[in-house]
């Protein structure tokens, strides 16, 4: 291999051994480097290779995407940037790990240099001075040349920049000077590779075709209107297919161009435009005819076979629609049939309440006949108030049953909120029980001053205070004197806890003998095992057993909504192995002799 340029390496040091603020500013020394050669010849390529080699590409790449407005060189230096990077790209073959290169790092450069182009043109815009206008406008131009240099070199990126959203952002703008450079831009693409609309996605070819569609309509600028037209007019001799998009998606584009833009000075582009358009309308009109015939023929044999269709079902339908007439017939019969019935129902109950209202009448007539003339006042009194009670009765029944159907869904929500209540009443009781104590905290500790100030407390208090001194003697003797205490207290506590477990034992008996003097039957109905029962201390424990194992079966076959709140029960309530054993061992000592 041969060795690399000492100009390189020199660079190379420079620009790693340098700050941020001045590696732009040492890049611009490529461009003598680069200019020192004739293009393609092979001491460029050579340059080039270990350009690349050392990473200095990849930081002109790098420095593209910086803010140049507070760098040494400003703007100026980043257009010459932008334009060292074209001319390092172009001509480049690496050799190692090529896809490295053509499928990252020209991607990323072309979009480092569309991002330069983005703030160059918004400066150009915000720009108020003719000079800094121009500047802008200038470097602008160069940063965009450097990318139709890039894409020159490799046909691949033409898809990437038409692709990239900074391109469409830099084609969407009111700006007639920038505008015109990005059309420029965007019609060497298609100089480049003429194929690329048609390798770009239908979302990315309609924005395009939209933005200059948007430019003939709203502007009066012949510029603007000469690069659109131009612009359009490639796009329409490339395929056929963009002309019928064109026609298709943009009705008004023909009478637009025609109207607004003739006699501008580009008539002969603005014509052979007009002259595809109207070709392929002409032409589609013929297809739209064709299409309007064939479609004319499939309803007429459509409509024939429904026809025929329905011709068929006729009797079918015949017979539904009599089925359907009896069916309705039918039902109004039924419906004119219970209405009679009501309507009889309802004379009969009329007729049934005048038959017992006589009937009433006469009564309270042959009554009145029958009592005294001075009780007659003191009978209807009773009378109407045993009317009045049942009157009363009747409603007081009435209310109480509405009140009830309404006030049961609230009594059945009281009861459960009550149930649930005292569940968790239950359950937080029991938490609160079984908490454990807090951990330990760890007291502050002291800091200097406080220490100091305790020691000379502690020191104080010793001086006030001497401990008496005692001998070796006198400390054996007070030793023996403890341990022999001790001594004592043990054998008597060890003596007080016997006789306490005797007392509970005999307790113990006297309980277990109660409880079956209790139980026990007559002397007239006593037989040979109630005896044995006051014999042996098996059968007591056996009964015990018995109880609580049958206690237990009891709770476990009780219905699951019976225990919906044993879960947040007391312990106590069902007995466990500890208490069950407990209980059995107090019988045990009960039923020794």
């Amino acid at each position: 291999l041969a060795a690399a340029d000492p100009r390189v390496l020199a660079l190379a040091a420079q620009v790693t051994e340098s700050t941020e603020r001045d590696i732009p500013l040492l890049l611009l020394k490529l461009k003598g480097i680069l200019n020192n050669f004739s293009l393609g010849c092979e001491e460029s390529k050579k340059i080039k290779q270990d350009i690349y080699d050392y990473g200095l590409t990849q930081y002109c790449m790098l420095v593209l995407r910086q803010d140049h407005s507070r760098l040494p060189g400003g703007w100026a230096a980043a257009a010459q940037l932008a334009e060292i990077l074209s001319h390092c790209c172009v001509g480049l073959e690496v050799k190692e790990d090529p896809e490295e290169f053509y499928k990252k790092f020209l991607p990323s450069a072309i979009d480092n240099l569309l991002v330069l182009g983005r703030r160059l043109q918004a400066r150009f815009i915000r720009a108020i001075k003719d000079g800094e206008k121009q500047d802008f406008l200038c470097w602008f131009q160069t940063v965009t040349d450097a990318i139709c240099w890039l894409f020159g070199g490799h046909m691949q990126l033409a898809a990437c920049v038409l692709q990239n959203d900074h391109f469409l952002q830099l084609l969407i703008t009111d700006d007639v000077e920038t505008g015109v450079i990005v059309m420029s831009v965007l019609h060497n693409i298609l100089r480049v590779n003429s194929s690329v609309l048609l390798q770009v996605d239908e979302e990315t070819l309609h924005s395009v075709l939209d933005e200059l569609v948007y430019k003939l309509s709203s502007t009066t600028n012949p510029v603007i209107g000469n690069a659109a037209t131009k612009l359009l007019l490639v796009v329409a001799k490339l395929c056929k297919q963009l002309v019928k998009l064109l026609t298709a998606r943009y009705k008004g584009l023909k009478g637009l161009l025609s109207k607004q833009w003739t006699g501008k000075g580009f008539d002969r582009d603005l014509n052979q435009l007009l002259d595809l358009l109207y070709l392929e309308q002409s032409s589609g009109k013929g297809e739209i005819e064709r299409q309007h015939q064939a479609a004319c023929k499939i309803q007429a044999v459509w409509r024939g076979f429904q026809t025929r269709k329905r011709l068929k079902k006729l009797p079918q339908a015949v017979t539904t629609l009599q089925r359907s007439f009896r069916a309705k017939r039918e039902q109004e019969l039924q419906q004119l049939k219970k209405q009679k019935e009501d309507e009889d129902l309802k004379l009969q109950m009329q007729l049934q309440r005048q038959r017992a209202m006589r009937l009433f009448h006469e009564r309270q007539l042959a009554l009145l006949e029958i009592i005294h003339a001075s009780q007659v006042n003191k009978y209807m009194e009773e009378l109407e108030g045993k009317s009045a009670l049942t009157i009363q009765r009747f409603w007081r029944g009435y209310r109480a049953r509405r009140n009830f159907h309404q006030q049961r869904q609230s009594l059945k929500e009281y009861k459960a909120a009550v149930v649930i209540q005292r569940a968790a009443c239950k359950f937080l009781e029991k938490r609160r029980r079984r908490r454990l104590l807090s951990p330990w905290k760890d007291p502050k500790g002291l800091t200097d001053e406080q220490r100091l100030a305790l020691q000379q407390k502690v020191d104080d208090y010793i001086k006030l205070h001497p401990a008496s001194q005692m001998s070796e003697e006198m400390s054996k003797e007070l030793h023996l004197q403890a341990q022999e205490k001790l001594a004592q207290f043990l054998l008597r506590s060890r003596l007080e806890q016997r006789a306490a477990q005797r007392r509970e034992t005999l307790l113990a008996q006297v309980n277990t003998n109660v409880e079956l003097l209790m139980n026990a039957p007559g002397l007239a109905e006593t037989t040979g095992k109630d005896l044995d029962v006051f014999m042996s201390r098996s059968i007591p424990v056996a009964t015990k057993a018995r109880q609580s194992h049958n206690a237990m079966l009891k709770y476990t076959r009780r219905p699951w909504w019976k225990k919906l709140g044993d879960e947040f029960m007391e312990d106590d309530i069902i007995p466990d192995d500890d208490a069950l054993n407990a209980e059995l061992g107090t019988l045990l000592i009960g039923g020794k002799k």
